[in-house]
């Protein structure tokens, strides 16, 4: 069993990196309690509350610099709100082994996603489809790195709000605010730029988070002695790594998503082979 002190002092380089990849932390921690004993449920749905505190903490950074785009995740919060409820419901019922390969299946799909987008640098939508500029959905942002305004036009909003749905499902089941799929949504699919949609993850995640903590609240799942350190610890990473995530270059915090990505899925895969 892993101390207090240990997880908190852990829990802040979490938080730090969770900010920085539009992660939240959670996806981190959840493999690295089940390494040192915590069932797979319990460290669910204690994680469940470091993703509301790196949202906290990230994301009020996130609205001050204009790289998080409040109302596309106003809009996409509809959907993985919807999607995190039903998934922690069916998390309760279902053996803990499937929860292994399907938190690494779902983590390898964003890992080849994000390993072609490191070729190339970001590539701005040329076209908005009628109902994204109905919406409004843009923005733009003074990138503290490259020294210019950066403005964007959001568009595929309809599927964008599929895959968030997806999204919230595989928060709800897998205790993480599901940073993964929703950062590589927001880039691939409503070809958001790599910081706005990190920025804008960690401003989503929360939400997420607080609809699935409400069903293992009442499951009796959560963990008070795990949750505390946690929370502090991931917020305090959290406010630095947001301060910093507008002066990093695209090409470092995708280099820092695959890497965490890449180690999630080789750490989960085996903890469900060792299951069987």
């Amino acid at each position: 069993m892993i101390d207090m002190v240990s997880l908190g002092a852990l829990s802040v380089f979490v938080g730090f990196l969770g900010s920085l990849t539009g992660l939240g932390g959670a996806s981190i921690l959840i493999p690295i309690l089940v390494l040192f004993g915590i069932p797979v449920k319990e460290a669910i749905a204690s994680a469940m509350v470091a993703i509301i505190a790196t949202s906290a903490g990230a994301a009020s950074s996130g609205v001050r610099e204009r790289t998080a785009n409040v109302r596309v995740a106003m809009f996409l919060e509809t959907f993985t709100i919807l999607g995190a409820i039903a998934g922690a419901t069916i998390t309760t019922v279902i053996p803990a082994i499937f929860l292994y390969f399907f938190f690494a299946g779902f983590l390898a799909t964003s890992f080849l996603r994000v390993k072609r987008s490191l070729a190339g640098d970001f590539t701005p939508a040329a076209t908005q489809d009628r109902f994204s500029r109905w919406l409004a959905l843009e923005g733009g942002y003074y990138d503290r790195s490259s020294r210019r305004f950066c403005a964007y036009r959001v568009t595929n909003a309809a599927p964008g709000g599929l895959g968030m749905l997806v999204a919230g499902l595989a928060a709800g089941m897998l205790g993480i605010g599901a940073g993964a799929f929703k950062v590589t949504v927001q880039e691939n699919v409503l070809r958001m730029p790599p910081k706005v949609a990190s920025a804008t993850s960690n401003f989503i995640i929360g939400m997420t988070a607080l609809a699935g903590v409400s069903v293992y609240l009442f499951s009796g799942l959560l963990n008070v002695t795990l949750m505390a350190p946690m929370a502090v610890g991931t917020t305090v990473g959290a406010v630095i790594g947001g301060r910093m995530l507008n002066r990093l270059s695209n090409r470092l915090l995708r280099l820092l998503f695959y890497a965490i990505v890449a180690y999630l899925i080789v750490q989960m895969l085996y903890k469900g082979v060792t299951a069987l």
